[in-house]
């Protein structure tokens, strides 16, 4: 039986391999979010603690210094906090951009997989059409053989 051979599979190898490299593109966008929602959540728990402790110390002995300072402190987390906002949007539309790629790569990779199935199948359908004709023509050729023979017989009959 003859080999299906796709005339393209270098171009779907090609598609494999770019799919891959978008999914290792994606998840690499993806931690990146992931570490700078982390550092961001990390800060919005130290603007927590430094309110906490202001509370406390307007319920002590009022020590204007150390209020002072602790204002200071939740004003400048308050902006790491802003800042590390816009370090998550960006991550956020990094992994957005990501995904768009892995599926156009995944759809691509869909798109020459179907070919290649169209194809086996056509391939299939034309082995198919061969054997049958080999078939055909074997039980024609043998048909014709024992038509001779039995013409022979008869013909010996008949002389004999």
């Amino acid at each position: 039986m003859a080999k299906f051979k796709y005339k393209l599979q270098n171009v779907l190898d090609i598609k494999y391999r770019m799919e891959d490299q978008a999914k290792a593109v994606f998840a690499s966008a993806q931690a990146r979010l992931d570490e700078e929602e982390e550092k961001r959540d990390h800060l919005i728990n130290r603007r927590l603690e430094y309110e906490k402790k202001g509370r406390e110390l307007r319920e002590e002995i009022l020590n204007l210094a150390d209020m002072r300072d602790n204002d200071r402190a939740i004003e400048n987390i308050k902006e790491q906090i802003t800042e590390q906002e816009k370090h998550v949007e960006s991550a956020r539309k990094a992994v957005e951009q990501a995904r768009i790629r892995l599926t156009d790569a995944m759809q691509e990779r869909k798109i020459h997989e179907k070919l290649k199935e169209n194809s086996f199948e056509e391939f299939k359908h034309e082995v198919n059409a061969a054997e049958s004709k080999e078939v055909d023509e074997l039980v024609s050729y043998t048909y014709g053989e024992r038509i001779k023979a039995n013409n022979q017989v008869k013909d010996n009959i008949q002389d004999g």
